[in-house]
């Protein structure tokens, strides 16, 4: 699971991190296949060693050719013929081995990193599906898909390509500082001198394109949300000839993003410049001093041209070095904000010791409990106040009130998508925060106002990954009147549906939710507007369906028409989140309370 790079305490404030702090989270999804990991690194040798004795091959060929001293003392005693072929077969085979080790080192560094990348994105997924209400309440969809999709994508290269690839030049880097050292001193300090003013700028540039580049990703997110936005409320959009004016929103956020987007690319083309400056300076150096030491008989052609080829060489590493290190940049940018997602607190957890509801079939089932229940979606703005009632197993209760009374707060803290902020619920005597929320939710069947469909068949939006044999699909469609419905589809309950089921109507959508509730045999069944979006006809058939669903359990149903719920056991009037009456039907209408006025106010309407 995420383990380290998920700590479960978020802070007030983002902290900015250490590139060390932010590959260290990263450093547990790298060592989880650790043989993958040091096949990687034993292929850095061989390539390095064998990047560092091509310039040799070649200044040894130079000084045979010019008949100077070579270092290796066996070429002085061969023809030149002989030599110099000799000395063609190892470069040659220098570069055989150095192509095959660079891409098989390259194969393997690529697939870490994929596998980096989908561990990453399944943790996050799971961790942002166990995520309160809450945090879905406050972040815009557009932007969590931004997290998923192109931030995790950019994680897997900063441990892979990024850290092995970096710890690869830096290893040739000291390869070819080793060779020079042995060589000639004195060249060699003056080039790996020059590599202090070149890493300074790099860093320098690095931090700027950082920042730079954090602020592209913030406006990508931006550009993300009201793209999805948009798409999601087209209807409304093109209803209300919002387009133009939606356009212009979306183009200033679009060159806002382009505007971040050329920082990231004038830093990173900085770099490139720098190095090529600084390289080209290195070579100038080297030819000044080394035709110095020619001059004075300390060095010879050969040596010099061996120089030469190193100072490419060991500039090479470093601008890769500084490639890579921009996709690490990039790739910390998605760490911090990836990391933001795993610090959010899952506020809503299992006990430790979990209990469980009574399940045999003897036991009478269904009772629910409040007991001075208050609950805030924001701190100190209660929507719920000290609610005090009991629902009885097998009774039939309705909530009602006005727009905002704190009904559907009620089946959510019920529910457990949200903890009520003072207070506990009981369900069968059983604090549910004292139930894993599986067990919970097992025993329930809600039906919201909006039936939400998956891309998928009709089969799977009934039974919603769970196992059940197709016998028992079509009971459940049969008990709720749906299977008629589903027979007239094209496929019948093969039919494929689109993304939120935009080829069924909204009346076909909530009654593939009942088929849902009756094929899990829930104990508990609440109705939210259940019946809301339906016609008059399609009302009827689920009318009927619920006075055999609702046999022997206990339901809560909520309603804003009340002459469907003149028939409730016992109807709880709520107003600005408290209770204010409790009874029948005809009992609070004789009270002539609140109840009485909204009643009488919809008969005038009808």
């Amino acid at each position: 699971m995420a383990g380290s790079i998920a700590p479960q305490t978020k802070p007030k404030r983002r902290v900015q991190e250490t590139d060390w702090r932010l590959f260290l989270r990263l450093a547990e999804y790298g060592l989880r296949d650790k043989r993958l990991l040091a096949w990687s690194f034993a292929l850095l040798v061989p390539t390095a060693i064998a990047g560092a004795m091509q310039p040799i091959l070649i200044g040894e060929a130079i000084s045979l050719i010019r008949q100077e001293q070579t270092i290796w003392t066996f070429l002085r005693q061969m023809s030149l013929t002989d030599g110099i072929n000799l000395l063609a077969g190892l470069l040659l085979l220098t570069l055989i081995l150095r192509t095959l080790f660079d891409a098989r080192q390259g194969f393997l560094v690529q697939k870490m990193g994929q596998r980096i990348t989908a561990d990453i994105r399944a943790d996050l997924f799971h961790h942002v599906t166990s995520l309160a209400m809450r945090f879905f309440d406050r972040t815009p969809v557009g932007r969590l898909i931004t997290r998923l999709t192109s931030d995790v994508e950019a994680l897997g290269d900063v441990f892979s390509t990024g850290a092995i690839g970096i710890l690869g030049d830096l290893f040739s880097i000291i390869v070819l500082a080793i060779a020079m050292f042995l060589l000639q001193w004195q060249l060699a300090l003056l080039l790996t001198a020059m590599l202090i003013p070149a890493t300074v700028l790099i860093i320098y540039f690095q931090q700027q394109y950082r920042k730079a580049n954090y602020k592209a990703r913030e406006e990508l997110s931006t550009l993300n949300s009201m793209l999805q936005e948009n798409i999601v409320g087209i209807g409304v959009v093109q209803l209300f000839r919002r387009e133009a004016f939606n356009a212009d929103l979306f183009r200033t956020i679009n060159k806002r993003y382009i505007k971040e987007v050329d920082k990231t690319i004038f830093h990173d083309s900085a770099i490139s410049a720098t190095l090529e400056w600084i390289s080209l300076a290195a070579i100038a150096a080297v030819l000044w001093v080394g035709g110095l030491f020619i001059l004075g008989k300390t060095l010879n052609l050969g040596q010099l041209s061996t120089f030469i080829l190193f100072a490419q060489r060991l500039f090479d590493p470093l601008r890769q070095f500084a490639e890579k290190f921009t996709a690490i940049q990039a790739g910390f940018t998605a760490v911090e904000r990836v990391s933001d997602i795993f610090n959010e607190p899952i506020d809503i957890r299992d006990p430790e010791h979990p209990k469980t509801l009574d399940s045999s079939p003897e036991s009478t089932t269904g009772e629910i409990r409040f007991e001075h229940v208050s609950f805030a979606y924001k701190e100190g703005e209660y929507v719920l106040h000290d609610l005090n009632f009991t629902i009885k197993p097998g009774e039939k209760v309705a909530l009602v009130g006005p727009t905002g009374a704190g009904k559907s707060s009620i089946i959510r803290l019920l529910s457990r998508l949200y903890e009520a902020t003072e207070g506990c619920i009981l369900v069968d005597g059983v604090n549910i925060r004292d139930l894993p929320q599986t067990e919970l939710r097992r025993h329930m069947g809600v039906i919201l106002q909006d039936g939400f469909v998956f891309a998928g068949d009709v089969k799977s939006n009934i039974t919603l990954g769970e196992t059940y044999p197709f016998a028992a699909i079509q009971s459940a469609a049969e008990r709720t009147n749906v299977s008629a419905l589903i027979e007239e589809l094209p496929q019948g309950y093969d039919t494929l549906l689109r993304e939120r089921g935009t080829n069924l109507s909204g009346g076909q959508k909530q009654l593939l939710a009942f088929a849902r509730a009756a094929i899990r045999e829930p104990r508990i069944l609440v109705l939210d507007e259940a019946t809301a979006s339906l016609d008059v006809g399609t009302e009827a058939l689920i009318q009927d369906a619920l006075d055999h669903l609702l046999e022997n359990r206990t339901a809560i149903i909520i309603a804003h028409r009340l002459s469907t719920i003149r028939n409730c056991d016992r109807i709880l009037v709520l107003k600005r989140g408290q209770l204010v009456e409790s009874g029948s039907h005809e009992e609070l209408l004789s009270q002539g309370g609140l109840y009485a006025s909204l009643y009488q106010l919809q008969m005038l309407e009808t």
